[in-house]
């Protein structure tokens, strides 16, 4: 299973979702990271020196430093949504399926709009360097 380190404004509800479902999360909080204004960059140097994926709700400044080049452990980029159990098991589904290597790789879970469908379903999107 994938080895994520989840951004501090990541919702523990989402963390505990991943973690059912067997992925390893380290949170911001459990590294003892967390309120102390670090840069996102430096954010994403410390998860690649520790070989996990950065998941975060950080889209804006994410996807910049992604396509800056900045090497990484891979980046995946939630949706705010109370949905914690569609986003986990998408990205679940996603990793399971896909069997790929995340590193300098941005993904994103995204909510895909059907309209008057019953229930929604999230997407994962691939975002280039």
């Amino acid at each position: 299973m994938a080895r994520f380190y989840s951004n501090e404004n990541l919702p523990i509800d989402l963390v505990n979702a991943l973690r059912a479902l067997d992925h390893d999360v380290l949170t911001s909080y459990e590294a003892e990271q967390a309120n102390q204004r670090i840069p996102d960059a430096d954010v994403l140097t410390y998860a690649t020196t520790k070989n996990r994926i950065v998941i975060t709700l950080n889209r804006k400044d994410f996807i910049a430093l992604h396509q800056s080049g900045l090497h990484h452990s891979g980046i995946i980029i939630c949706k705010e949504d109370r949905d914690y159990v569609g986003q986990a098991q998408a990205l679940h589904d996603y990793l399971v399926n896909s069997g790929d290597e995340l590193s300098d790789r941005l993904l994103r879970v995204q909510k895909q709009n059907r309209p008057q469908a019953d229930q929604q379903i999230f997407v994962i999107r691939e975002y280039s360097q």
